[in-house]
């Protein structure tokens, strides 16, 4: 399992109750929090205020993952702090923190890690989740859940439709 993090912001009409802001990213809105598989299929989402720290963001899906699946090993970056690793010990789940070699330069994809970040880019080709119009956080959860189930369907269908962002085929 992978954990990871999005700040997105938010529409006009979304209550101010129910965002915030990202200090780190310098964004208004809220924050995704994803735990995914190695395959980058969604486990869980819980979506909080963007100004929820990350550790607070990490604990929320893996209570609920640890619920549904048992003990099981989590791999997140090391924005997390030892927060989410000593929460995780005590649920008897094994967290790695996956870190950057010093040595590379430019961008370097992580161990098992980089499935979080291309499950937020496949779901971000999803209109309705570049930015969050949902007035419940409930709402906006159950949106990620829907795109994931077009991707995953698409997967097993093996069919690729169009996206918005491809050119459409003009027939005259």
């Amino acid at each position: 399992m992978v954990l990871d993090t999005q700040s997105v912001r938010v529409a006009a009409g979304v209550p101010a109750s129910t965002t915030g802001r990202d200090a780190g990213k310098r964004v208004p809105g809220r924050k995704r929090a994803l735990a995914v598989d190695v395959l980058g299929l969604v486990i869980a989402v819980i979506v909080l205020a963007a100004s929820t720290h990350d550790n607070a963001a990490g604990i929320a899906p893996r209570r609920r993952t640890h619920l549904r699946h048992g003990p099981q090993g989590a791999r997140r970056p090391k924005g997390f702090k030892k927060r989410v690793t000593q929460h995780g010990s005590s649920m008897g789940i094994d967290v790695e923190i996956v870190q950057r070699d010093v040595q590379d330069r430019g961008f370097v994809p992580q161990p098992i890690r980089w499935r979080g970040e291309q499950t937020y880019g496949i779901l971000i080709l999803h209109r309705r989740l570049v930015r969050d119009y949902e007035h419940h956080p409930a709402s906006s959860a159950s949106r990620v859940y829907w795109a994931m189930t077009h991707t995953m369907t698409r997967r097993l269908t093996g069919t690729n439709t169009p996206t918005w962002r491809e050119p459409q085929a003009v027939t005259a």
